[in-house]
């Protein structure tokens, strides 16, 4: 049995993910969420191999509820998102239905990802191979409509081969790098704290210190650990306000109150909390520049 869950805020859209997938009685359907909150906890008990999810609902979008998935299964997007979304689908081969989809383009996804799961059990020796396209009824046309689609990325390497193919929670990993430039997700971060979840405005961000596997990310409320890299922070917040000034400190230039000398060709930057974050040579010169010193 494949399991799949269906995370959308529009009732009529699970109702026709579910009606599509009549035709497919291999996979069954665990959960249907409303929200990322509930996507989470379903995520959490069931284990799926397969999510339907939508990018834009409330609370937390689809792509915030992915981060906060430790080992993300397999996704096919359904959704009506921009282009920065797009872009990362088409990267990192992840498949998607932009609404409003028809059954042709379903059965296309469907068929992607079939193959895609079948290979990746055949290469960890998972025991019962995976169901394949039969399960597309045998009249289906090949998807060719213009209604609801936009051309997935391949999915095989350049000679044909699929063997170096990643699994899909790198896959996922990698879409999120990607779709994490879009103007819509510079604007806050969300973080799992406590089996909680909070929502961080980056106004409220004092600094970003790296953290072994993670950023620590200090606040006027205390500090919460989130699961990426300096590197992806430095990329997509907002380089006027944020300025990496050391390599493992992101620093908000709207909390600084002074910056004072330290040890040779360092400083320290003093905050309005009374943190002291250090500032590297080559890290003083961004400062500056950002500061209009």
């Amino acid at each position: 049995m494949i399991k799949a869950i269906i995370i959308d805020d529009e009732p009529l859209a699970r109702l026709i993910v579910q009606e599509y997938l009549q035709a497919y009685p291999e996979i069954t359907v665990v959960a249907e969420c409303c929200d990322g909150f509930e996507g989470i906890k379903a995520i959490q008990q069931f284990h799926p191999d397969l999510l339907f999810l939508d990018i834009q609902m409330p609370k937390i979008n689809g792509f915030e509820m992915l981060e906060l998935v430790e080992e993300p299964p397999a996704v096919i997007f359904t959704t009506a998102f921009d282009e920065y979304a797009i872009r990362a689908f088409e990267t990192h081969a992840v498949d998607y239905l932009l609404k409003p989809f028809n059954k042709q383009r379903f059965d296309k996804a469907i068929r992607k990802w079939m193959e895609q799961y079948a290979l990746t059990r055949a290469a960890t020796g998972s025991g019962t191979p995976a169901p394949g396209s039969a399960s597309t009824p045998a009249d289906a046309p090949s998807p060719e409509s213009k209604e609801g689609t936009q051309p997935a990325a391949a999915s095989d390497s350049s000679d044909g081969s699929s063997s170096a193919r990643p699994g899909p929670a790198a896959n996922t990993r990698a879409l999120l790098e990607t779709a994490g430039h879009s103007p819509l997700q510079q604007h806050r971060v969300v973080v799992k704290t406590g089996g909680k979840i909070k929502i961080i405005p980056v106004e409220d961000i004092h600094y970003l210190e790296a953290s072994d596997d993670y950023v620590k990310i200090h606040t006027h409320n205390g500090a919460f650990l989130k699961n990426k890299t300096m590197s992806y922070f430095e990329q997509t917040l907002d380089s006027s306000q944020f300025v990496r000034t050391h390599r493992s400190y992101i620093l908000n230039v709207q909390q600084v109150t002074r910056i004072d000398p330290y040890e040779k060709d360092s400083h320290l930057c003093i905050l309005q909390s009374g943190a002291q974050v250090p500032v590297s040579k080559a890290g003083y010169v961004k400062l500056k520049a950002v500061l209009g010193l």
